[in-house]
């Protein structure tokens, strides 16, 4: 039961932020902002997330996983705030909360997800992060269909807010121990932490670079229709699916670190060929071979630093990997816009190639102590 939850947290969470995605020209239109303004107004929800998720680290080093219930509360809770913003200043502090909210059930799924693979479980990580991309499709293709019909945003937004408080029940009374204490809690970020955060953090640039960048790139440099434009981030996303299924496997075959690095020249190799294709079926699967590859980067980067810090500490572990993370998630777009400015989009494409490669040569090269070499024994059934 303690895994069900843990896997429907994370399904929940991805169908909150695919709604979301598919919801922001209605919200754009409702609170009347440019496409500056409602910029500005999204960039409240990386700079609240980022101190949420360091403070909710030792938190959960007090309290144990007991706060995943309160952090899905809390979040379905500011997920209904949005909807009811009427201007921009309206929305920017509405995804104040919706950041710091989301940074803290960032943090505790993961740490919940971690914890229980470290108390001898299966692993976990892999087939949690693809039931939030799994999520995340669905709610897309879903909330896409509700739009065409009618559906008002804040009628939307409740319907994740529900799903998240479904979720909270699910997993109430199913958190686990409450950690031991120790004698000094302040946040530290160990060398082996720092090299965990940062490898997620190239792995984001990727992430979020195909995410946002791959329906723009097959209509300007393919000539794709918008119908055809919107196959890329849809493939990406079921590719991340597929991949991160195929990881929970092979990660117990192969071990984290032979398949970090597989999965990052993965990416690049498919990648490049995006950035070369002559037509639209070539570049879909140049982007299908990114998502997949780059999917198994994040679960095997936070599994190994929740893995690899004591009950007591596993929170700030998290965190501290997590928030490192993060910078690379909000610095994939705009990298890939200035690259794509200078030159073109193809340019944009072959340099997201190169961080992939890169990411599967620093791996190879700096990663020895944070990613064991090893063959893994198969995970105990649980």
């Amino acid at each position: 039961m303690r895994r069900l939850g843990a896997l429907a947290a994370f399904a929940a969470f991805g169908v909150y932020w695919g709604a979301w995605g598919v919801l922001l020209p209605d919200v754009k239109e409702q609170v009347d902002a440019s496409v500056a303004e409602l910029g500005v107004a999204l960039l409240a929800v990386g700079f609240a997330a980022l101190p949420a998720m360091l403070l909710t680290g030792r938190l959960v080093d007090r309290v144990g996983a007991r706060a995943m219930p309160a952090a899905l509360v809390l979040f379905g809770v500011a997920a209904l705030l949005p909807g009811f913003a009427g201007s921009v200043p309206e929305l920017a502090l509405a995804l104040v909360l919706v950041g710091a909210t989301s940074g803290a059930l960032d943090v505790v799924i993961n740490v919940t997800a971690s914890g229980l693979e470290a108390s001898g479980g299966a692993r976990l990580m892999q087939l949690a992060h693809a039931a939030f991309s799994a999520g995340f499709l669905v709610a897309a293709v879903s909330v896409g269909l509700a739009r065409a019909a009618g559906a008002e945003p804040v009628a939307v937004l409740a319907g994740t807010a529900v799903l998240l408080f479904a979720t909270a029940l699910l997993n109430r009374g199913h958190a686990g121990a409450v950690p031991g204490p120790r004698e000094d809690r302040r946040l530290r970020f160990s060398r082996r932490l720092l090299v965990l955060g940062v490898l997620c953090g190239v792995a984001f640039v990727v992430e979020s670079g195909i995410e946002n960048w791959s329906a723009l790139f097959l209509e300007t440099e393919l000539d794709a229709s918008p119908a055809l434009g919107g196959l890329g981030p849809g493939l990406f996303a079921a590719a991340m699916v597929a991949g991160r299924s195929l990881g929970h496997w092979l990660e117990a075959v192969v071990g984290d670190r032979l398949l970090l690095i597989g999965g990052a020249a993965t990416a690049g190799g498919g990648l490049a060929l995006a950035a070369v294709a002559p037509v639209v079926p070539v570049a879909l699967l140049g982007f299908a071979m990114g998502g997949a590859g780059i999917s198994v980067a994040a679960p095997v980067l936070f599994g190994a630093a929740g893995r690899g810090a004591p009950d007591a500490e596993r929170g700030s572990a998290v965190a501290s990997v997590t928030t490192v993370s993060y910078l690379g998630f909000l610095g994939g777009p705009p990298l890939m816009g200035v690259v794509s400015g200078a030159l073109d989009l193809r340019a944009g494409m072959a340099m997201l190639a190169v961080v992939a490669l890169l990411l599967a040569a620093a791996t190879a090269s700096f990663a020895g102590n944070a990613l064991p070499l090893r063959r893994l024994q198969h995970p105990a059934r649980g």
